[in-house]
């Protein structure tokens, strides 16, 4: 029996009992059954949770592109590794196979050698979702350097503040990036942001959109002309198990963002694991997520994570309502994609629309979809079962963290019964715990609490890059001796997980602790209601009140406002309860988010108690502008 899939409940149960009572051999037999290394580990694993110090398969030596890259030449050499689907669809998709992924990476890893990058530097790469961002990925991972992938759509100084404080060497920039029906000035973002950092030697320069561009002379060189000279092979870097593979930032709750710092075998291990068994992910197979390697399902899950399994892995430039709404739907229809993973918010965005946009595409491909990013409501969960997975291909909804580095929690397709809106059980290996209020476990079904995990897994951030303490406190300090997640969860009779949003959306009214997650769930099955976010904010009778942010569907649009509050609070009272009812609702046209798809609700916050001060970077949000109409309109 292989460890390394799962493919029925009795044996996810055989599976996940032996990982709880023998972690060690669990994740030593699918490390050593399924990769390739130089030299294997002395030692599984060695931690100490109280100090957050955790490190995998020591002394192991690896480097992720052979795994990647090179072990898949003699049999997959002609397969293709990357069809890349560019924003224009009249624009031809390119389908690079993994012979040629090894040439384009090891010319590139040459360039960067050439450049004078090496093992432990830091390159930024400020990129569109385009071949080249894949490839500078790999190409830094093949000679150790440490990429820090910065999403293309953020703000000069979100650059500047990432390239300083890790103290990136190099960027690797384009002169533009398409995104529907605007082309954005990469080049000239970079060049703004790099006003501010003294540690950047040398911005290599992709050429995309054809737009002129400044090249500063003996900093800026454009990259074709050097891949051009550079040889199609190169020599790996060999790898510890614990030498740092990349920094990633996630938005801090202070707003000073936090470089979340993942090392090599261990996230090796579990991203490529995750992969195969969240996706069912089979060969000849054509998997595509439409997230954008800036955030971590990205890396886990449209690079390393499929090229660790050999697969086919769909990049796409675009956005999902370019040139019209059915733009999804008609790649899936084009390249018969069988595993889909989309966020929510995108969900939920096109199913305000016509389904007529899904219907008229070809979708039996399909074989599992998926969410990602937060927690998927169950009018949005229906909707995505009805219309894009014909009630045949399961819902994957994938529970998980920057910090964790691959799906913690989540449905395995054809193996766990599905439940609208919960992400079910963990996968072998995982070990959550709910803990009270008093930092007691708390034991059996049909309980509530905050979610923590209470043994290390294989792809866990080991740091924060450079404030190691920062690291210590935000995430093992709460709960002593365990990871805390930062979200509450419940847990029902069958041991099912659902998460309920992070801890601290929980706001005091009147004495009674009131979660927002079940209230906006009560909100959203409003027939006019779309989208909705509640905060708290300082009432002089009850201590806190109620402020709701709501998204109206088109159906809701032309209806009298004032007799709409009165049916959402109606709504509210006979779903949750009187003490749930909004004292504030604002309409609005969109929420704060992050790229990821969370809403930002440090921002509404503030917003509800009238504080318009420091925001953080705003510009760093997927929709920046809707931090000012929502300002403008508050009550």
């Amino acid at each position: 029996m292989s460890y390394y899939q799962v493919k029925n409940l009795e044996q996810y149960f055989k599976h996940y009992n032996k990982s709880i009572r023998e972690p060690r051999k669990f994740w030593e037999r699918i490390a050593d059954e399924n990769f390739t290394w130089y030299q294997k580990w002395d030692k599984v694993v060695e931690f100490d949770m109280q100090e957050a110090n955790i490190k995998w398969f020591l002394n192991a030596k690896v480097n992720i592109t052979k795994n990647c890259i090179d072990r898949h030449l003699a049999k997959r050499g002609d397969k293709t590794a990357i069809i890349f689907e560019p924003n224009n669809p009249a624009e031809e998709a390119q389908h690079i196979t993994y012979n040629e992924l090894y040439d384009r990476v090891c010319k590139m890893a040459n360039v960067l050698r050439d450049q004078g990058i090496k093992k432990g530097d830091r390159v930024c790469i400020y990129l569109p979702m385009i071949p080249e961002l894949a490839v500078a990925v790999l190409a830094c991972a093949r000679i150790g350097a440490i990429h820090s992938v910065v999403f293309a759509g953020f703000s000069a100084s979100a650059v500047t503040s990432r390239i300083n404080d890790s103290g990136c060497k190099m960027v690797i920039t384009s002169d533009g990036g398409f995104r529907g029906n605007k082309t954005i000035e990469l080049k000239s973002i970079i060049d703004e942001a790099l006003q501010k950092c003294e540690t950047v030697e040398k911005v290599l320069v992709v050429k995309r959109t054809g737009s002129e561009v400044k090249m500063k002379e003996g900093r800026d060189i454009w990259l074709q002309p050097l891949l051009d000279e550079a040889m199609a092979n190169n020599v790996a870097e060999i790898m510890d198990a614990e030498d740092p593979l990349f920094i990633l930032y996630t938005s801090g709750s202070t707003g000073k963002p936090k470089g979340m710092l993942h090392t090599t075998a261990g996230y090796m291990v579990y991203s490529a694991y995750t992969f195969k068994n969240i996706f069912a992910y089979e060969e000849n197979d054509v998997y595509w997520c439409t997230a954008d390697i800036g955030w971590i399902t990205g890396h886990s899950y449209i690079v390393y994570g499929p090229l660790l399994n050999g697969a086919t892995t769909v990049i796409f430039e675009g956005i999902p309502s370019y040139p019209d709404f059915g733009r999804f739907w008609e790649v899936i229809d084009k390249h018969k994609v069988t595993q889909f993973y989309t966020a929510p918010t995108a969900i939920r965005s096109l199913a305000k629309e016509n389904w007529e946009w899904v219907d008229k595409y070809d979708l039996s491909t399909l074989k599992v979809i998926g969410s990602v990013g937060e927690p998927i409501n169950e009018e949005a969960w229906h909707w995505y079962n009805d219309h894009v997975g014909k009630k045949k291909s399961p819902i994957v909804d994938t529970w998980w963290q920057t910090e964790t580095g691959g799906i913690m929690i989540s449905p395995l397709p054809f193996v766990t019964p599905t439940k609208p809106t919960y992400a079910t059980l963990p996968l072998p290996g995982v070990q959550p715990v709910l803990m009270d209020e008093k930092r007691n476990e708390i034991e059996g079904n049909q309980v509530v609490g905050s979610l923590c995990i209470k043994f290390p897994w294989p792809g866990m951030a080991r740091s924060i890059w450079g404030d190691h303490q920062r690291f210590k406190e935000t995430y093992f300090s709460t709960f002593p001796g365990k990871y805390f997640t930062g979200d509450g969860a419940l847990r029902d009779e069958v041991g099912y997980y659902r998460i309920t949003g992070r801890v601290d959306d929980v706001v005091i009214v009147s004495g009674h602790n009131l979660g927002t997650a079940p209230i906006e769930d009560a909100i959203n099955e409003h027939p006019a209601v779309a989208e909705s976010a509640i905060v708290g904010f300082p009432h002089d009778v009850k201590g806190n009140a109620l402020y709701g942010f709501i998204i109206l569907k088109e159906s809701g649009e032309g209806r009298d406002r004032e007799n709409l509050k009165k049916e959402i609070n109606e709504h509210i009272s006979s779903h949750i309860g009187p003490i749930a009812k909004l004292d504030k609702i604002q309409f609005v046209s969109g929420l704060p988010k992050t790229r990821s798809g969370k809403i930002m609700r440090r921002i509404l916050r503030k917003i509800a108690e009238g504080d318009f001060s420091n925001f953080g970077d705003t510009t760093t949000l997927l929709n920046p502008e809707i931090v000012e109409e929502i300002k403008e309109g508050k009550l």
